[in-house]
This record gives structure tokens, C-alpha cells and sequence, in this order.
């Protein structure tokens, strides 16, 4: 071959290899103009509505329709200062607990991280176990078949374990089935089963508008003389706080899915669905107390169960209890669909060699068999667990929002940690029946113990101190950060 032959083949080449890398770098032109203009936009209000209905539907389980009507008929004449006490822990911290998952790195993990790597990985495990297969999506099968179930079965049938295990069954297979797709979740939940749910509430209530069934009863016990903050212990029990820092993430990646990359669009877009779903859960929660309130005269009640099984009764008759099953049902599998979603996406991130399908089967599976326990045994296990890491993850919560005052000082989030962790746990020992007798007369003395925080100002000492060490030692780096460099993020 001539060298002119030669350098012909060899231009030709260079000039293939030009043209390719031309249209490579267009190709990446054009695509980071799609992702500038993706980044652009904002969510539109339909968008916004839906993903804030779909988060409102994953908070409103059966306990929470089951707690406010409790409140009201014991709160009678101060139902609406009492319900104030518990739309601020109710409403307020699940809205804050998802801003605030969202403002500290998309999931709990990441928020968790700013206190130390080991607490980060401790505590959502043992927070996505405890709302998770252990004690929360199992419930919410126990509490459809209790509530949606239970009261149209004959005698015989009530004291057989068989219809409990159908029932399950067939609950948990919707549920997984519901969960296998969530990219399709938003549309499933937000557009189909959170307005069914909406309706029949919106029924209930003004039926008991038109026909009320009574007047107003006294108030009871505490609600006499400290209305607003029994409604306030009352709210932060309904466990929404710890529900926030799981469904921050499924919010989150909603919003991604419609196409907003932007770190501070996805921020507001969340922010935003969060106030949605936390003006719905205000009114459902004033709905449902005033019926609970105007109750009193059909005769007092053991739960609010009870309470609304008996008003439905009275306003329907017969449809009455159709009504309240098919309100507890979609309330439950709602919240059951966004536990299963979040836990199996959590897990299977976590856990080598398991994929999303596989984990969302083992989950269903399971809480499927732990379901058939019976909701007393798994309200009396999980209570004393709860009350022991709740007020750890509303602390983590709170001082989150407090990040660049204190400039993001791992000293300050462990020391409001460890205070309440020793408080905590001590509460979750007494609720199961064991009592340290060294330690019971500190903590009757402790302020507002008896009302339930005697957590608080432990934490707030225990941030302060953290301060004024972090403030000794500036060139510290905060949890988040380590934790990201030893995930490789940095």
C-alpha cells in the first residue's frame, strides 16, 4: 500500500472519529438542555394536589380516624380547645417531620446521619422495622379486620381464627399488588382511593350535621382543667412524626417521577404537597371530633372504635356499619401500600442480592402471618417500643430545623439525643411493666413527666451542652458529613 494510500485511510478515519465525537457532544447538548429545562418547571397545582392527597392517604390510617372521635366525647364542651392541642402534634409534626427529611438529604437515613453513622444506621433500621413488618403494616390488616370485617360475621364465625387469616390474606395480596409498581402509586392512591376515602368521611360528617345526635357532652378527666395539652399529648401518640420520617422519602420520589431534579424545587414541591396533606388531615380530624363530641348522649365508649361504630349506627342504621368498614378499610390499605413501598425500597437498597419484588412479597408475607397475633397482642408489644424511640425521632426532627444556627454541630445532635434516649427508654420500661426503682423517683420529678414529655427539657439541656462543646472544639466535622464521606459522597 502507497503512502499516499496510507494518509488517504488515515484522514478518513480522523474524520470519522471527529464526526462521532460531534455528535456525541451534541447528543450531550441536547440532553443537558432537557435536564435544564426539566430542572426549570415546577409542579403544577393538579400535581401538587395529587402527590399531596397521596401523602395525606398515607397518613390516615384506622388509628387516626379512630383517635379524635375518642377526644371528643371525652373532651365534650372543650372538644375544639382539645382538638387545637392535638392538630399541633397530629398535624404540625408529620407536616414538619416531612420538611424536615426533605431539608436533611431526601431520607431519614441522611438526617439521621448528622448525629453519628452508627446511630444513622441503628435507628432507621429500628425505625423501618417498628412502622414496618413488626408492628405497623401488620396492624393495619388486624384493624380492617377488625373494624370492616368482624361486625358483619355471624356469632359462630366471630370466635373462628379462619376468617381472620382469609381476610388477611386477601388484604396483604391487594396491598403487594398495589406496591409492585411505585411509580404508579401517586395515581393509584392520590386520584382513586384518597378521594373515596374523602367522600365517605365527608358523609358521615354531614349527616351528623343535618341529623346531630345529640348535644354535647361535659368534659372528662384531664380535658377539664388542661384541655389543650391533653389533645397535645394525644396527637404526637398518634405516631405520624415517626410515619413523616419514612414517607419523606416516598414523597420525595414522587416528585422526582413528574420530573422536578432541581434540589430546591424538590424541596418546595414536597413542602407544598405537605401542607395539603396536612390542611386534609386538619379537617378530617375536626369532622370526626365533632361527631365524637355530639356522641355523648348514645352513651360512653371504651375507644373510639366503638364511638364511630355506634354513630354510624345511629345516622344509617343498618348501612352504618358498611359505611365505617369501607372508610377503615381504604384508610388502612392506603397506609398499608405506603409502609410496604417505603420499607421494601429501604430494605432492598440495603440488602444485597434482594430486589424490590422480592422484598415488597417477603414484607406482605410476613405481616400477613404476624397480623393473624390479633390487635391486642400487637397493640400491648408495640406500645412500649414505640413510646421509647417516638420522642428520639420528634427530637431529631426539631433540632434539624436548628442546623445552621448552631452550624450543623454533631456535638449538639448527640447531646439531645443521648438526654432523651435515657428518658425514653426508662418510659418504654415502664409501659411493659418494668420499673427500675433507682431510677423511678428521678424521673417522677422531672418536669412534665407525668404529662407524658418528661423527655423535653432533658433534650433542650442536653443540645445546649452539645453546643458549648461543639463550640470548643469548631473543627469538628458534623455527622452528615461523615457519614457521607464514608458512604463515598464526598
Amino acid at each position: 500500500m502507497s503512502p499516499l494510500t496510507k494518509n488517504s485511510l488515515l484522514f478518513n478515519k480522523l474524520q470519522l472519529i471527529n464526526e462521532e465525537k460531534l455528535s456525541y457532544t451534541n447528543k450531550n447538548f441536547i440532553k443537558t438542555n432537557n435536564m435544564v429545562g426539566s430542572n426549570m418547571r415546577d409542579l403544577t397545582k393538579r400535581e401538587t394536589i395529587t402527590v399531596g392527597l397521596m401523602l395525606f392517604a398515607l397518613f390516615f390510617g384506622a388509628g387516626n380516624m379512630i383517635f379524635p372521635p375518642a377526644l371528643g366525647q371525652a373532651a365534650g364542651e372543650n372538644v375544639w380547645i382539645a382538638m387545637l392541642g392535638f392538630i399541633v402534634t397530629g398535624v404540625g409534626l408529620p407536616l414538619l417531620g416531612v420538611i424536615a427529611v426533605g431539608l436533611g438529604g431526601g431520607n431519614l437515613q441522611a438526617l439521621a446521619g448528622r448525629v453519628h453513622p452508627l446511630f444513622a444506621t441503628v435507628f432507621t433500621f429500628i425505625v423501618y422495622l417498628s412502622i414496618g413488618p413488626f408492628m405497623a403494616i401488620p396492624r393495619t390488616g388486624t384493624v380492617t379486620y377488625e373494624m370492616g370485617v368482624l361486625p358483619f360475621l355471624s356469632e359462630s364465625a366471630k370466635g373462628s381464627p379462619l376468617p381472620l387469616l382469609v381476610t388477611t390474606i386477601v388484604y396483604f395480596a391487594i396491598t403487594f399488588w398495589l406496591a409492585l409498581n411505585p411509580s404508579k402509586l401517586v395515581d393509584r392512591i392520590g386520584k382513586v382511593l384518597t378521594p373515596a376515602l374523602l367522600i365517605i368521611i365527608g358523609i358521615m360528617f354531614f349527616k351528623s350535621l343535618l341529623q346531630p345526635m345529640g348535644e354535647v357532652g361535659v368534659a372528662t378527666g384531664d380535658y377539664q382543667h388542661t384541655a389543650f395539652f391533653k389533645g397535645f399529648v394525644e396527637g404526637y401518640l398518634t405516631l405520624d412524626a415517626l410515619a413523616a420520617m419514612v414517607f419523606g422519602i416516598v414523597v420525595t420520589a414522587a416528585v422526582r417521577e413528574k420530573g422536578i431534579t432541581d434540589p430546591k424545587k424538590l424541596t418546595w414541591s414536597t413542602i407544598k404537597a405537605a401542607v395539603i396533606a396536612a390542611i386534609g388531615l386538619g379537617l378530617v380530624y375536626l369532622a370526626l371530633g365533632y361527631m365524637g363530641a355530639t356522641s355523648y348522649s348514645l352513651g360512653q365508649s371504651d375507644n373510639g372504635g366503638q364511638i364511630l361504630t355506634g354513630a354510624v349506627q345511629h345516622l344509617f342504621g343498618p348501612l352504618g356499619n358498611l359505611l365505617l368498614g369501607g372508610a377503615v378499610s381504604l384508610a388502612c390499605l392506603t397506609t398499608s401500600v405506603g409502609l410496604v413501598t417505603a420499607c421494601s425500597r429501604f430494605f432492598s437498597q440495603h440488602i444485597p442480592g434482594v430486589s424490590y419484588k422480592t422484598m415488597a412479597i417477603i414484607l406482605s408475607v410476613f405481616s400477613a402471618a404476624v397480623a393473624n397475633v390479633g390487635l391486642t397482642q400487637l397493640i400491648a408489644i408495640s406500645v412500649p417500643v414505640l413510646m421509647a424511640i417516638y420522642p428520639l425521632a420528634i427530637v431529631l426532627m426539631l433540632v434539624s430545623f436548628f442546623h445552621k444556627s448552631f452550624k450543623g454541630y454533631a456535638a449538639v445532635y448527640q447531646g439531645a439525643i443521648i438526654a432523651t434516649t435515657v428518658v425514653s427508654l426508662l418510659d418504654g420500661f415502664a409501659q411493659a411493666g418494668i420499673k427500675i426503682a433507682a431510677l423511678a423517683p428521678i424521673l417522677e420529678h422531672l418536669p412534665l413527666h407525668k404529662e407524658g414529655i418528661g423527655w423535653l427539657l432533658p433534650a433542650i439541656a442536653g443540645g445546649l451542652i452539645g453546643y458549648l462543646w461543639g463550640s470548643l472544639r469548631p473543627g469538628r466535622k458534623d455527622g452528615q458529613k461523615v457519614l457521607e464521606q464514608k458512604l463515598g459522597k464526598v
